[in-house]
């Protein structure tokens, strides 16, 4: 039975998904509270730096796009220390950057010929054995990291100062969760691309909101829209015949309208 599933490139891209899905939720959550989906999308366009210089090198690119965002997210947070730029301003400069130097890099390499259409928006139905190893990791490291440092990362999202006043370590609590989003974007990028990766993050998380009366309950109820979205997705993406990465966002985006809208009717 498992066999047959790893063989089939449907059911793969699901079980891919899926995984992706269930670790997206949470981490989502902890964009939308404290408003970093500028910063998603930073690493998000760093990611084709990796591919670039995976490329070059000819190294495993799962293995070069984590540590070019991992160590974006380290300079990140260094440069976040001065406050000679807004951050907006010094997302902005190293997001299209990092983007257009990626781009650089690949049009130099004469001798390699790649298409960027699925890494851009994702190419989800081409997931092998070794992808859904590398998501397997990726995801228990991510959630084993989220159970550990739950209630720091609450604590600082809520008060940094009061975090820092009942011990926490706040320096290394957001840089755990910027390494945390390095690791999932990494391992995201072949379900939904560059350009949507900060989508499979936030809209779940948004859509959870207006239903969730606790933080626990919504990170899981994230988790579960964006299971569901990947599902419903990749099923339009098979009997429509549309491209899998786009779909499922556009299934996420379906069910932001249909609870907030529903929200809105219960409040009116």
């Amino acid at each position: 039975m498992i066999d047959a599933i790893l063989n089939d490139f449907f059911w793969r891209a699901l079980l891919g998904g899926l995984m992706v899905a269930l670790v997206a939720g949470p981490l989502g959550c902890f964009v939308v509270w404290r408003r970093m989906a500028y910063f998603g999308d930073t690493l998000a366009h760093s990611a084709l730096l990796g591919i670039a210089l995976g490329t070059l090198f000819q190294a495993n690119l799962n293995l070069s796009i984590a540590l070019v965002c991992v160590a974006l997210a380290v300079i990140l947070m260094l440069l976040s220390r001065q406050q000679s730029l807004a951050s907006d301003t010094m997302l902005g400069i190293l997001s299209h950057s990092s983007l257009a130097i990626g781009l650089v890099v690949l049009g130099l390499m004469q001798d390699f010929r790649i298409d960027l259409t699925g890494y851009l928006f994702g190419d989800l139905l081409a997931i092998n054995r070794r992808d859904l190893l590398w998501i397997a990791l990726g995801g228990l490291l991510i959630l084993g990291m989220l159970v550990f440092l739950w209630r720091g990362l609450l604590m600082i999202t809520i008060h940094d100062e009061l975090a820092a006043v009942e011990g926490h370590s706040t320096g290394w609590l957001r840089l755990a969760l910027m390494l945390m989003l390095s690791l999932v974007i990494a391992t995201a990028m072949k379900i939904v691309g560059v350009l949507l990766i900060t989508a499979l993050l936030i809209i779940p998380a948004a859509a959870a909101r207006p239903v969730s009366g606790t933080p626990e309950r919504m990170a899981i109820t994230a988790s579960l829209i964006g299971m569901l979205a990947v599902t419903l997705g990749l099923t339009l993406s098979w009997f429509l015949d549309t491209p899998a990465g786009p779909s499922v966002v556009v299934a996420a985006f379906g069910f932001f309208l249909i609870l907030w809208l529903a929200r809105a009717r219960s409040v009116s």
